[in-house]
């Protein structure tokens, strides 16, 4: 039992639950109560089924896109243009839909949405990787441009509309699955299974430690044989696909889908994997923890708008969590070179 729980102290999201739990705490207790509408019994204001569901409702769409986005980093790049594969992806399928006169629809029209989702994120995560290891131009330039090309490419398609949705995708990432009403745990489920799908890509496939050593040291993973182009595009391809994913749902959860969405979302995708612990000098990262990194800032924000505080200030501490997480990143890396220099000197 004591080293089970060594091993649960020891492991890297430890620190992460630990805060989010904290807060988590500190919110209940400041949050106040309002009475229920059936019961008339005081119910707190954050700890109960509605708010929190709808939390980790808000954190599902960009922590899904921060598992794909968390890949890219680890490889030792970066996808900046994962919201703007977001609001195209969403508009692209809006626009194939709308095209056929499809209004409520069905499973069909659903397998379809899913298809045109994943298949443009897709495409779009192929072309980063493709035009990053094909031009040999830094990843963050690439995407930077990729950002505005294809955001502008929705705007442009869209002609700046937001565009309905048919019925039957709203009906399906608002499933309440028996759990009651106004209880919608579907991208909260999508958002837990796509970061264990990455945990097992990461941690269980030779293809996630190919990821990790060609961001560990690119120079020495093309010595021992590993194509570093085709990893490139394979982590950008993830990348887009989870965007693709995320579109799916978000554009489904709320009926409709516009050049605007996911604006934005670049911080927070960042900003997750970042605070999970993912370094952006490449070679450490994990999926799970870009999830845990997306519900502390998710949590953060609830914080701001539960204790009443100016909104304004999201971004500052947003902004301060990242350069705190990155200094303690490279404080940590120090240690443990300095560490190994005198294991080795000894």
């Amino acid at each position: 039992m004591r080293s089970l729980l060594r091993r649960v102290f020891a492991s890297p999201q430890a620190g992460l639950v630990m805060v989010i739990l904290l807060l988590g705490a500190v919110l209940t207790a400041f949050a106040g109560t309002h009475p229920d509408r059936l019961t008339g019994l005081p119910v707190n204001n954050f700890l109960n089924s509605h708010t929190l569901l709808q939390t980790a409702t808000d954190a599902s769409f960009f922590a899904i896109m921060a598992v794909g986005a968390t890949v890219v980093i680890i490889s030792g790049g970066i996808d900046l243009s994962v919201g703007s594969i977001y609001a195209l992806t969403g508009v692209t399928t809006a626009l194939v839909l709308r095209a056929q006169g499809i209004e409520a629809g069905g499973t069909g029209t659903v397998l379809q949405a899913v298809v045109v989702c994943l298949g443009v994120g897709l495409l779009c995560g192929l072309v980063n990787g493709a035009l990053v290891v094909g031009l040999r131009v830094h990843p963050f330039i690439i995407t930077l441009g990729t950002m505005w090309i294809l955001r502008g490419i929705a705007f442009v398609a869209s002609k700046a509309e937001s565009i309905l949705l048919p019925s039957s995708l709203t009906a399906l990432a608002k499933a309440t699955l028996g759990f009651g009403q106004a209880l919608y745990p579907v991208p909260l489920l999508s958002m837990l299974l796509t970061a264990a799908c990455g945990a097992i890509y990461l941690e269980r496939t030779v293809m996630g430690r190919h990821v990790f050593a060609v961001g560990g040291n690119a120079e020495a993973s093309r010595f021992s044989g590993l194509r570093l182009g085709r990893i490139h595009i394979g982590v950008f391809a993830l990348s887009g696909l989870t965007a693709g994913l995320a579109a799916f749902l978000g554009a489904g959860y709320y009926g409709s889908a516009s050049c605007a969405d996911a604006t934005g979302y670049e911080l927070y995708v960042i900003a997750s994997a970042v605070v999970g612990g993912a370094s952006l000098s490449g070679g450490k990262g994990s999926a799970v923890s870009a999830m845990l990194g997306a519900l502390l800032i998710v949590l953060i924000r609830q914080s701001i708008r539960t204790l009443h505080l100016d909104q304004n200030y999201e971004w500052i501490i947003i902004g301060c969590a990242i350069i705190v997480a990155v200094v303690l990143d490279q404080s940590s890396a120090r240690l443990t070179a300095r560490r190994l220099a005198r294991q080795a000197r000894a």
